[in-house]
């Protein structure tokens, strides 16, 4: 009886370990970068401040439960980026909802009123002057 030194499902021609990943070669994976989602927007603009106010108020829902809104952030902001930039940070769910009456509007679970006028005078959409926040 003939005895075959290779075992099944490999050829003779592969010679060296069954799999090994070269990494020298791109993963595909794309976000691994850490960068600044807001800084194309503030290459467009001269001093990175918008012109116009503001507006962050807050609206009773049922309960205990309450509804921040801010509107006003000028439209050459992506307003889904800085959407979930504050969920991110507030730890809150929220949306960007097209208003009849005042255009887009982001809305956020809870009263986050204080973090939201510091998060946006933090990353410079805005001077702490520009924000106006109303309610309670």
């Amino acid at each position: 009886a003939v005895v075959s030194t290779q075992s099944r499902g490999h050829s003779a021609a592969h010679t060296g370990p069954p799999h090994t990943l070269n990494m020298a070669e791109p993963s595909g994976i794309t976000n691994l970068d850490r960068r600044d989602p807001f800084a194309d927007v503030m290459e467009e603009q001269e001093d990175g401040v918008q012109k116009e106010d503001i507006h962050i108020r807050i609206q009773q829902r049922n309960g205990r439960k309450t509804l921040t809104t801010i509107q006003g952030i000028s439209q050459s902001y992506d307003l889904k980026r800085i959407i979930k930039a504050v969920k991110k940070e507030f730890h809150c769910n929220g949306t960007v909802v097209d208003h009849p009456e005042y255009g887009e509007v982001l809305q956020l679970q809870g009263d986050q009123r204080k973090n939201v006028k510091d998060f946006l005078s933090a990353i410079g959409i805005a001077r702490v002057e520009q924000i106006k926040v109303h309610g309670f």
